[in-house]
């Protein structure tokens, strides 16, 4: 008999910049809603944000989604990957940080410490990213990201100029 897995809190950014991001997003939402094992919590207000790392492309749709999961974070992942390729994304033809239909990243899961050359949690550079800590700090501003302290500070600290909120 296996032993039932006890659910972690997961945290999941999304964006995109191609074609219909809002149905991109929808999709990946009710996918993740339909998978085994995850169970969709709370979904932040999605915002406009500014291009990073290649800056001449389209702005993103950004949002992050609160989930509880008894899957294994590599599990996590490839469930992730699967959304996204179902959504067009195909990551061998892509440029680093280019225009992309979906972009699913695991954020955090339960405050573990998780280092493998596939996975590394927390995300290594979400508390640099504006368009990943203000969505979050919309759903979890009490949220402490390791040692770079509260999602809510560390929003207030980021230059948020790139980043709009859409009604």
């Amino acid at each position: 008999m296996q032993a039932e897995r006890t659910a972690r809190r997961a945290w999941v950014g999304l964006g995109g910049n191609l074609g219909d991001v809002d149905a991109a997003f929808a999709s990946a939402i009710a996918g993740l809603r339909a998978a085994p094992g995850i169970e969709v919590i709370a979904v932040s207000r999605r915002y406009r944000t500014a291009a990073w790392g290649v800056t001449d492309q389209p702005p993103f749709l950004n949002a992050v989604v609160a989930l509880d999961t008894t899957l294994e974070p590599v599990e996590l992942l490839d469930a992730l990957l699967a959304l996204e390729r179902a959504a067009g994304r195909d990551r061998s033809r892509e440029t680093r940080w280019g225009p992309r239909p979906l972009d699913l990243d695991l954020l955090a899961v339960d405050g573990m410490v998780f280092d493998t050359p596939r996975l590394v949690l927390p995300h290594p550079r979400a508390h640099e990213r504006a368009f990943v800590i203000v969505p979050w700090a919309d759903l979890a501003p009490d949220l402490e990201l390791g040692r770079h302290g509260r999602l809510d500070a560390l929003r207030d600290a980021l230059d948020r100029s790139g980043v709009e909120a859409i009604p």
